[in-house]
């Protein structure tokens, strides 16, 4: 390991967001799939799932402020615990009330605490290792998180099979705390910033200087942003969707084998996830961000195979592989362009705006996935006996968006240079 990247404080955060992100992935991926096989329906699924994301998308921005203001390590430790509250309040009130509004609130709360704690994490990185070092610890930090999404449905799918939802619950509850604890321990360089008038003020005046340098200073962010809104709407809410929708409910196996399965898909795109920051990490010098929509290219040509494999093979076993291998491609590669575009806006940004910016290029970015998720439901909902239909419309939105990307990319680094 390089001492110059793998700090005591950088380990710390690494460790800390290994127990943390298992959790969150271990229940982001039971009660979505608890709903679902309660209810049986994509557009409930959807529904819920889209609601899901309203939450990030309106904390994010006040992540991003709060990690610009506040100790980052503070932020860290104080949503861990509120995560661990929230899981032991869902435990409690199981069977006590509604099933849908509880598990749409506990998502509600899990996605809104997870906006604003990851604008913490990434504006820690350019306090913690050398500038030269920002994209290897970028891709360190996204295999963390491909190492607990590779982890967490697979394990969580296991424990949920086999047990129930509560023993999930139990373990996700203790992950948080056990993250809490340790972060405690972590030192991230702070100053502290003048506030400007009330905390509305404050507030207005940070989120109107990242939009400002992101549509004045710096519009290249902008435009890239925007092809990210299109591939979230067009074929990661697809994925979200389609992927329980089809193993779960399409396809003829057992409810216990299709939990089973789905919890190993998901950690197949983990385990593309995984792949795609080792090789952000080991071939750091060697991508170039004008390049980066051929990236997206491939992550679009990898939904037509999961779409045309229910055309013309009848083998639901090889269906089910066909999907799960293309959603690993389709991990590899759109994990490199995040690294890179994340590197990319991490080293153009001044230190005092980091967190702000990072948050607002996420609130933008999420802005798409709930009416993505809501769409997808309704179109499996209304599609079934033709789901392939709707898989095959996503391919071809997402690949007519990254050609455009393409011409984007490329003009961004020939301004740029």
């Amino acid at each position: 390991m390089n001492p110059k990247l793998f700090s005591k404080d950088f380990t710390l955060v690494v460790i800390g967001q290994i127990i943390s992100l298992l959790g969150n992935a271990a229940i982001r991926f039971a009660l979505p799939l608890y709903l679902l096989n309660q209810t049986g329906s994509s557009a409930l699924y959807g529904t819920v799932t889209a609601c899901a994301f309203i939450p990030a998308i309106l904390l994010s921005p006040i992540g991003g402020i709060a990690a610009d203001r506040v100790n980052k390590r503070n932020i860290m430790v104080a949503l861990d615990f509120s995560t661990a509250g929230m899981v032991l309040a869902v435990s409690l009130l199981m069977g006590k009330v509604n099933l849908v509004v509880l598990l749409a609130a506990a998502l509600m709360l899990l996605y809104g605490i997870a906006g604003a704690y990851q604008p913490s994490v990434q504006a820690s990185v350019p306090a913690l290792v050398p500038q030269s070092h920002v994209m290897a610890a970028n891709s360190v930090i996204n295999m963390v998180n491909s190492l607990a999404s590779l982890l967490g449905p697979v394990l969580g799918g296991i424990l949920y099979s086999a047990y129930g939802l509560r023993p999930v619950l139990k373990g996700c509850m203790a992950c948080f705390l056990v993250s809490a604890v340790m972060e405690i321990f972590i030192h991230i360089p702070f100053q502290k910033q003048t506030a400007n008038g009330n905390i509305w003020m404050t507030v207005k005046g940070d989120f109107g200087e990242s939009i400002h340098f992101i549509r004045k200073e710096k519009p290249f962010i902008g435009k890239g942003l925007l092809v990210i809104c299109g591939i979230n709407l067009f074929l990661s809410a697809m994925i979200i969707v389609g992927l329980p929708y089809m193993i779960t409910e399409v396809m003829d196996f057992g409810e216990a084998q299709a939990n089973i399965l789905y919890g190993f898909s998901q950690g197949a795109m983990a385990a593309g996830g995984l792949t795609g920051g080792i090789c952000g990490g080991i071939f750091a010098e060697k991508f170039s961000i004008h390049k980066v929509g051929n990236l997206l290219i491939l992550c679009a040509a990898c939904a037509f195979p999961m779409g045309l494999v229910f055309v013309f093979v009848s083998s639901e076993i090889f269906c089910y592989l066909i999907m799960t291998v293309s959603c690993f491609m389709m991990m590899i590669f759109s994990t490199v362009f995040g690294i890179m575009m994340l590197s990319f806006v991490q080293t153009e940004t001044p230190g005092h705006l980091v967190g702000k910016v990072i948050s607002v290029t996420l609130t933008v970015s999420m802005c798409a996935q709930p009416l993505g998720n809501a769409l997808y439901g309704v179109l499996f909902e209304v599609c079934r006996g033709f789901e392939y239909g709707v898989i095959l419309f996503s391919g071809m939105a997402s690949l007519w968006i990254a050609l455009k990307a393409g011409n984007i990319f490329g003009k961004l680094s020939l301004s740029h240079d």
